[in-house]
Parts: structure tokens; sequence; C-alpha cells
């Protein structure tokens, strides 16, 4: 597994719901910031994606709410890849309060999309070598 990258984010208050907490579906934006980020850094964009002609998917995600978020928090949204032999990868994400306290745990299983064919890439690390100029960022 890479070792976890991570970005700060400010919970805004219109991403809150009725109880005052952070709305379940932003968990998911976050965590989709932070692997935007994660390309970014490594050097990979959107724009070369589609000149290659490929596209991340997510296939499965689960998330595991520990705390509750409040308008106003900072927190820090991690993400480590995880490579399989094959067509698929994991994704481990952590959302840490500035105070140390875990708030939600994210796990992803994502491929890589041929976005002629719509089929997953045989072996979705060879794209991501390829375009990153830090695959290292990745854990490859």
């Amino acid at each position: 597994m890479s070792e976890p990258f991570s970005v700060r984010v400010t919970v805004r208050g219109y991403e809150t719901d009725v109880q005052g907490h952070l709305n379940q579906a932003v968990y998911l934006n976050y965590a989709e910031h932070a692997r935007w980020e994660l390309f970014h850094k490594a050097g990979i964009t959107q724009s070369a994606l589609a000149a290659r002609g490929v596209g991340p998917v997510v296939l499965e995600t689960t998330i595991r709410y520990k705390r509750e978020l409040l308008a106003g928090e900072e927190v820090d949204v991690t993400c480590a890849f995880s490579w399989n032999t094959g067509k698929t990868f994991r994704v481990e994400q952590v959302i840490t309060k500035a105070d140390g306290t875990v708030s939600a745990e994210i796990t992803g299983v994502a491929g890589a999309l041929d976005l002629k064919q719509r089929k997953l890439l045989p072996n979705p690390r060879d794209v991501f070598r390829e375009l990153a100029e830090d695959p290292g960022l990745f854990g490859l």
C-alpha cells in the first residue's frame, strides 16, 4: 500500500444537515477531492487521462462513520492505494479531525476504464505508471 496522501478540508455550513453535522453524501465528495488532489500532485490531469482514453472508476464504496463533523471543523482526508494483480485496486481513505479523532473510514474498489470499449483495463497499474510524474504517490 502507498503512504497516505493527505489534504485538509474545512467543513462548510451548507454541507451540514438538519442535525447540524456533515451530510453523509459529502463524505464521498471529500474522498473524491482527496483522490483528485493526489492525481494532480502525481502529475496526472483529467485531460491526460482523456487523451489516453482512460478514466478512473469507482466500483464499490464503504463508509464507516465514527464521529460527527460540524461546520467550521478542519479535517485531513487521506488517500492510499493498494494494488491487486487484476483489473481492480483498493483505495483506503480516512477523514480525521484536527485533534486526531477519526470521523470516517472510506474503503473503495476502483479500476481504470477504457473509454472507447467501456471495459476495465486488465492492469490499471500500467496506466498510472505511464501517466504519473511521481508514481510513488500511488505506491508504484
